[in-house]
């Protein structure tokens, strides 16, 4: 048997639960967004206008609902947060066409955008970001990390909800990226796998400072590269080589390689 103080324990720190709805329906609710947004992923079609502005209503009554149960922790009446996320949703579409467009500019392995939007990891992580992200700007708590955490599980790209990130951006590979809470990245920047854009200090109080670097437009980072610190800006048009350890600016149109060192014995 268990000791009766574990289980004392256990039970009083447990015995008034959180009101936030359950991971599971949050993974549910925002993949079928995504499927909605991009049936490709499912092989259903997508149906009539009128079909589809039903399937839109209904995934708002679920949002609402969803929102309603955690409705304490929230600044705005959930039914109205709810209406306005779905109003965002064309955006966010037109935004993630950007990415796709992206992806296909910048792998010559990618056919067209049914396979990039079917097979491509990094555009899985990218639109749970971004569907993440926008959330997050109605300031709904715990949600947005939920859902950049699921599709870190999936594809081993780990985005906080709070970085921002502008227009066409490509993540090619991606297994092991790192892309921390006050990153800032612009236009048409391509990320390798294995980069980090993370903090020089995880100490705590840092947690209301912009910790995490800037990537300035048409930047690219190859594989391996670690970038850190807040006040760390990658100026435009500039290329990181795989492996490079960055803390200080760079400015645009520079180019940074890791210099090998052979030793003969």
């Amino acid at each position: 048997m268990l000791p009766s103080d574990f289980l004392t324990s256990l039970c009083q720190k447990h015995s008034t639960p959180q009101s936030f709805p359950p991971t599971s329906a949050v993974k549910l609710l925002f993949s079928d967004i995504m499927f909605t947004l991009f049936p490709e992923q499912t092989q259903k079609h997508c149906g009539c206008l009128e079909e589809l502005q039903e399937t839109f209503n209904l995934l708002e009554q679920r949002l609402a609902t969803l929102l309603t149960s955690m409705q304490e922790h929230l600044e705005e009446d959930a039914k109205v947060i709810a209406a306005n996320y779905i109003q965002g949703l064309p955006e966010i579409y037109r935004i993630l066409l950007t990415d796709i467009q992206a992806i296909l500019w910048g792998d010559p392995a990618a056919q067209s955008e049914y396979e990039v939007i079917r097979a491509y990891p990094g555009f899985y992580a990218i639109t749970f970001y971004r569907l993440a992200h926008a959330l997050l700007q109605f300031n709904v708590p715990l949600l947005p990390r939920i859902l950049t955490e699921y599709a870190h599980s999936k594809t081993g790209i780990d985005i906080h909800p709070g970085a921002e990130i502008d227009e066409y951006f490509f993540i090619d590979h991606g297994t092991g990226i790192v892309i921390g809470e006050t990153t800032h990245i612009g236009k048409h920047v391509k990320i390798y796998q294995g980069v980090t854009l993370g903090a020089l200090s995880v100490s705590k109080e840092m947690a209301s400072m912009k910790r995490h670097p800037t990537i300035e437009d048409s930047v690219v980072i190859y594989s391996g590269a670690t970038i850190l610190g807040g006040e760390t800006i990658v100026g435009a048009n500039s290329i990181i080589g795989g492996n490079v350890w960055l803390t200080k600016s760079v400015p645009p149109k520079t180019k940074i390689y890791h210099q090998e060192q052979v030793k003969i014995f």
